[in-house]
């Protein structure tokens, strides 16, 4: 029997993914088109024998919260609860807080993931190293250059044993290129060091002046007070992944995370993928699934110039209509973009998507509009001959005909297979950096006006053009 525990934070946190985070909690973000957290509870419901998984948090249970976690139960058969901490308690107190519900029915062991990671949460390869050689702490960890190694934690390792002989959360020198992923497999056994920093933390409470001043006994930090203290003394070992993997701090990183879970749905969820035949809008994909031709082609591949392209390279397909996995019916001959549309969205047949983008709920995508590297939530609506480049575009929000929303991506380097997504700053020497555009709910921009590397906060209604800048 096995169980599974998500940390999904609470709204003191996440301050880095405003404007976004003002209209949902941060974990029901939709990456993808499904929440953050859907993923990681995807991943668990695979793996064989797990009986539970609950979710912890200081997050109020609102409607939002409410109605995923109900239809993430019929949709993956599994009991899924969320647990609210009463104050804020570090990524090892709401586990030791709840310790009797995570224990309750004697699992084996239990997985612990952070929700704002993007992985492909190799679940099952951990499992089965766990029980090859069973110890009270597994962590899955990946590689990273020199520089960005310093902004992880970092995890020296014995190379036959994998034993952890040394953590460093955030080093300020270069400590190893091993990196702690944020997901565990925990024995029973692993609550008992968390117990005894929580007898610690309630001695030095006793022992402080000011009680009001210290964080409270039941603050735990699994990086700095269980890792760091427990390793080289056998008990926490590390197991390698070479999969997807990277941190979800800001609206940057989750696009990004977009990008790299619409890749990999062609392997796990091709349904989800929009597909295309002869008739509507086109779809570009950087990595087209291999295709079978069973029949003749009904249009070949043509290089036309197309005034919607932007300037782009003009190799496109010849006009071809969207269907949407599971919601249409399959054809013989499919080309797969990297696309995700919502079965309620309304695109234009002239419209040109991709690589990665996301489309939500109620969108309405208007004709000769070209959309890549983006995010649209939930009842946004895009004019007529929009271009929405590394953007993403709020709920509710309308862009005006002709007008073009474009951000920088700060993506990792791609010649260097280590690289990861840098942490990002939103200002240096007093200066907005460049970095992708953000509009918040309900963000009216007119027509003809271009929008650059700018963040929107929600309700605003624009009269003009605007590059790097905060729109209060």
């Amino acid at each position: 029997m096995l169980k599974a525990v998500i940390l999904i934070g609470g709204p003191q946190k996440g301050t880095r993914f405003r404007p976004l985070s003002f209209e949902v909690p941060k974990p029901l973000f939709p990456v993808a088109g499904v929440p953050m957290i859907q993923h990681h509870i995807e991943a668990c419901a695979q793996v064989p024998g797990m009986q539970e998984i609950l979710l912890i948090g200081f997050y109020q249970p609102d409607e939002a919260l409410t109605q995923f976690l109900e239809a993430a139960q019929q949709e993956f058969n599994l009991p899924i609860r969320y647990l609210q901490e009463f104050a804020p308690l570090g990524t090892g107190g709401g586990l030791y807080h709840f310790r009797d519900q995570i224990l309750a029915g004697g699992p084996e062991a239990f997985f612990v993931l952070n929700a704002d990671v993007c992985s492909d949460f190799p679940l099952s390869a951990m499992l089965d190293a766990h029980r090859c050689e069973r110890h009270p702490f597994l962590l899955l960890g990946t590689t990273a250059n020199r520089t960005q190694s310093l902004n992880y934690g970092c995890i020296v390792e014995n190379p036959q044993t994998h034993e952890v002989l040394h953590y460093v959360e955030k080093p300020s020198t270069f400590i190893s290129d091993i990196i702690n992923c944020g997901i565990y497999l925990f024995s029973p056994e692993a609550l008992k060091p968390l117990r005894d920093v929580f007898q610690r933390n309630q001695q030095d409470g006793q022992l402080e002046d000011s009680p009001g001043s210290w964080p409270g006994a039941g603050t735990i930090r699994l990086e700095q007070d269980v890792f760091s203290a427990l390793a080289g003394q056998g008990q926490i070992y590390v197991h390698l992944t070479d999969g997807i993997w990277s941190q979800i701090k800001s609206a940057g990183s989750a696009l990004y995370a977009s990008r790299l879970y619409l890749g990999r749905y062609q392997i796990t969820h091709p349904e989800r993928l929009a597909k295309h035949t002869s008739g509507g809008p086109r779809i570009r994909g950087t990595h087209p699934a291999p295709v079978v031709n069973l029949c003749p082609s009904p249009s070949p591949i043509a290089s036309t110039p197309d005034p919607r392209s932007r300037g782009e390279s003009q190799s496109l397909p010849l006009p071809i209509q969207i269907r949407f996995g599971v919601f249409g019916p399959r054809s013989s001959l499919l080309l797969l973009g990297n696309v995700y549309i919502h079965p309620t969205a309304k695109v234009a047949p002239s419209a040109v998507l991709g690589p990665n983008v996301s489309i939500g709920k109620g969108v309405t995508v208007g004709e000769g509009v070209r959309l890549r590297e983006s995010i649209v939530l939930h009842g946004a609506t895009l004019q007529e001959h929009t271009c929405i480049l590394h953007s993403i575009v709020g709920w509710g929000s309308t862009v005006g005909r002709w007008a073009r929303v474009e951000g920088t991506p700060n993506d990792p380097n791609p010649n260097d297979p280590r690289a990861r997504m840098d942490s990002e700053s939103l200002f240096k020497d007093g200066k907005l950096l460049p970095a992708i555009t953000i509009l918040g709910c309900r963000v009216r921009i007119p027509a003809e006006v271009l929008i650059l590397n700018s963040i929107v906060l929600p309700h605003k209604e624009l009269s003009r053009s605007f590059t790097n800048q905060i729109i209060l």
